[in-house]
Order: structure tokens, then C-alpha cells, then sequence
């Protein structure tokens, strides 16, 4: 079939991320059975711009979100493109079709004094205990905040990845694209005391920087559930993910005087527009700064 062929092709390939990789699979298949559903094998040769354009809108009858729509017409605009490519078809239905305009939503972050809270020595919390799961979660709550990593890419982090003499990591991001990020001294401190329990605890163990106590390395939803809980312990927003960590980075960076350039190869993003999202943050600042500066504010 022309969608396992595709999936392969993105997995093995072009090497999309696993979540990716899942979306595209469960997109692909929901408007397969929209077409079967009308009564009308799934042929791709078949399919026009009136056909995806009659699902687009069924989905957001639907009240499905724009965002989500929009996922679903990359995800076939990307099929089809494969398909011409390949000569499975002649043309591309997709030509002339457009996403749905997408709400602006705002990155949601924590502060820096919510921060200090829960990871600062001088902090009101001290939530993670000396055993090695506290260690190893502390660290990985620092990682996430101080260099803006996503959740697969923490994951992915192998002992031959960090030089803590060196003080920089290298993170093996989407597409296999690497970047090297740099760190202070402080994480360093914090990666090498990590690094020595661990090596005391769990002496057999996969070659992950991080790991779990029967030495296998950690899984998604493990590492998601551990950020919830501690995000929970300083913050009542409804949105506590590692993502959240990854904008609380940029928002801090960008709060304290960071070039937006330097901030979007430190994030990893393919285009500036990416980053721009968070010069929204920068308000706080001027903020701060008309108050002080201005003798009427």
C-alpha cells in the first residue's frame, strides 16, 4: 500500500521523529476512511483538490482546531509530494489547497522567580531527595530549563554527548540535524554528580545519559509525567509539559538580552519565524523598564 510505502520512507529516509512518524500514520489512515466512506475506494490517482477540500471542511464541522487541520493537510501534502515524486501519480491534488488560518496562541512559560523555587539552593521547595531518582529528575529539570531541549532530544542524549570538562552537549535534534548548545558551571557541577551516582547505582546500563534504575533508558511519558509533577509543585497552569521548559528557556534568554538569532540556533528551529513567538516575552522587560525609567508610570 502507498501509505506504508510513504511511511517507510519518512522513517527510514528522511528520518521524521517518531512522533512525527505516528501523526502522519493516524492522519493518513482518518482520510483514507473519509474517502472509503463515501463510498469510493482509496485510489490516490483518484483523489482531487475537491475531495481533500470536502475533508478539510468536514473536520472543522467537526470542531476540530486549526492547528490540527492544518497538521493533517502537511501530512498529505507531504504524501502527495512523495507520490509525484516517485511517479505513483501524475499530479498533485494538494496544489492550491490551504490550512486553515490558525489562532495565535501565546507560548506559555514559567517565571524565573517560579524557577528559583524549585530548582534554586536558595529556593522555598527541596522536592527532590538525594537518591538517585531525585538526582537524576533534578537534572533533568535543570537540562529541560537551561538548555531548551525538547523531550526526545533529552532522551537521546548519550554519555558521548557531554563534555563536562568541555562544558557544551551535543543534541541530536529533528532530522537527525545536530547542534552543539554550551552550559555554565553550575550544570556542569550538577551533570558530573549525577554522572557519579549513577555509576554507583546502576553500573550496567544502556549508553543514555539518562536512565532508569534497571539501567534501560527512559521513555516519553515517564519523563512527561515527572515534569507535570514538578511544574505542578510552582505553577497552577493547566499547561505543565516539557515543551513548557523549552519556552520558559527561550522567554529567559530572550527577557535578558539574548539576540533572537542566537536563541534560534540554540532552540534548534529551521527559520527565525519559529523563534519569533517569543519576543512576545520581551513585554515584561519594557515593562519593567518604563516603570523605572519614567517618572509618571
Amino acid at each position: 500500500m502507498l501509505i506504508s510505502k510513504f511511511l517507510q520512507y519518512i522513517k527510514y529516509e528522511k528520518g521524521y521523529s517518531s512522533h512525527t512518524f505516528v501523526s502522519y500514520r493516524t492522519d493518513l489512515i482518518q482520510f483514507r476512511d473519509f474517502v472509503e466512506s463515501r463510498s469510493m475506494e482509496f485510489d490516490p490517482v483518484k483523489v482531487d483538490s475537491t475531495l481533500v477540500r470536502e475533508w478539510e471542511v468536514s473536520l472543522m464541522e467537526a470542531g476540530e482546531k486549526a492547528s490540527s487541520v492544518g497538521r493533517k493537510m502537511t501530512a498529505l501534502k507531504s504524501f502527495f509530494k512523495y507520490l509525484k515524486q516517485h511517479g505513483f501519480v501524475s499530479h498533485n491534488p494538494m496544489r492550491g489547497v490551504s490550512s486553515p488560518k490558525k489562532e495565535k496562541v501565546l507560548p506559555k512559560f514559567l517565571r524565573e522567580s517560579e524557577m528559583d523555587d524549585l530548582l534554586g539552593e536558595d529556593g522555598l521547595l527541596n522536592v527532590f531527595g538525594e537518591d538517585f531518582e531525585g538526582v537524576r529528575d533534578k537534572l533533568i529539570i535543570e537540562m529541560f530549563y537551561t538548555l531548551g531541549i525538547r523531550l526526545s532530544e533529552l532522551i537521546g542524549i548519550k554519555d558521548v554527548d557531554v563534555s563536562v570538562a568541555g562544558m557544551t552537549v551535543l543534541i541530536t535534534g529533528k532530522r537527525n540535524k545536530q547542534r552543539l548548545i554550551p552550559f555554565g558551571k553550575k550544570l556542569g557541577e550538577s551533570i558530573a554528580a549525577y554522572e557519579k551516582l549513577r555509576d554507583e547505582v546502576v553500573p550496567e546500563r544502556c549508553n543514555r545519559l539518562f536512565v532508569r534504575e534497571n539501567g534501560e533508558a527512559l521513555y516519553p511519558m515517564l519523563v512527561y509525567r515527572l515534569v507535570t509533577k514538578y511544574i505542578t509543585l510552582v505553577s497552577t497552569m493547566s499547561k505543565r509539559s516539557p515543551h513548557v521548559l523549552r519556552h520558559t528557556f527561550a522567554t529567559a534568554m530572550l527577557n535578558n538580552g539574548a539576540e533572537l538569532s542566537a536563541v534560534k540556533e540554540l532552540l534548534g528551529h529551521a527559520s527565525l519565524a519559529a523563534t519569533e513567538v517569543y519576543t512576545h516575552t520581551t513585554f515584561e522587560q519594557l515593562q519593567k523598564i518604563y516603570k523605572q525609567a519614567h517618572p509618571r508610570a
